[in-house]
């Protein structure tokens, strides 16, 4: 009996011990929970993608759009319209340290984005200039752990010192398997709900995790814009040439 005691205090033990230390670890790895996030969604060396765009107003009516997007590492994005005519050209481009250029063919002059302005939507989409641009999300926030939940990580993404956004706070879903970022809502300076990204059919092509299909949903204007990716070419060895202010008008 003196045994099956002591037996059964040991294993209590033990199991306190590493309760501690998984609720010890939640509080550390909040940043290490977004590395990896941004280390899966930037995995492939380079991306080449044909999108179909599908934007629905709050009637319900569609108006569909195609664009390339080439994407190399983690801070430099090349997105061009293909269609329909009216916005075929239109280009935009990201590179490091917070540097944005948009070309207008209509009037063939390249414009840098100043960062006043980077919440201005792209093209007619839900999409901002800041949510185009590539940027790994740990350099721009800071992550707190909130929950488990529904096999995701909740975290709490608030800006750093210093960075520029319209954004007060993220809330973010991270798949717990692999890390693969499903959700996001974007509060605003008052703390409002105002937007809603959600990834959806994510799959894995090769070694990497990729959504086949996003949208961002605008609560007030009840506007959405779908992203469909038709094409995927992963690693094909994109040039640093491609992503120039030259290329833009190409």
């Amino acid at each position: 009996m003196k045994k099956i005691i002591q037996r059964s205090l040991f294993l209590l033990l033990i199991s306190l011990f590493f309760a501690s230390l998984w609720a010890e670890e939640i509080q550390l790895t909040a940043v290490q929970i977004l590395g990896k996030a941004d280390d899966v969604i930037n995995a492939p060396q380079d991306q080449d993608l044909k999108i179909k765009l599908i934007l629905i107003d709050k009637k319900g009516k569609e108006k569909v759009r195609e664009m390339s997007m080439l994407q190399k590492g983690s801070d430099k994005r090349l997105v061009k319209f293909l269609s329909p005519a009216d916005q075929k050209g239109i280009a935009f481009l990201s590179l490091p340290d917070d540097v944005m250029y948009l070309y207008m063919p209509a009037f063939k002059k390249i414009r840098r984005i100043a960062s006043h302005v980077k919440n201005t939507k792209f093209a007619g989409t839900d999409f901002t200039y800041e949510d185009m641009e590539a940027v790994r999300y740990s350099d721009k926030y800071i992550p707190e752990f909130i929950e488990k939940k529904d096999n995701h990580f909740l975290l709490q993404l608030t800006p750093k010192e210093g960075i520029k956004t319209d954004y007060a706070k993220l809330i973010m879903w991270v798949r717990e398997d692999n890390f693969y970022i499903t959700k996001i809502e974007h509060y605003n300076r008052g703390d409002k709900l105002f937007k809603i990204m959600i990834r959806d059919k994510i799959e894995k092509i090769g070694e990497y995790w990729l959504a086949r299909e996003s949208e961002m949903q605008d609560l007030k204007s009840k506007h959405t814009t779908k992203m469909i990716i038709e094409e995927v070419k992963l690693d094909s060895e994109v040039s640093d040439d491609k992503f120039t202010k030259r290329n833009l008008e190409k």
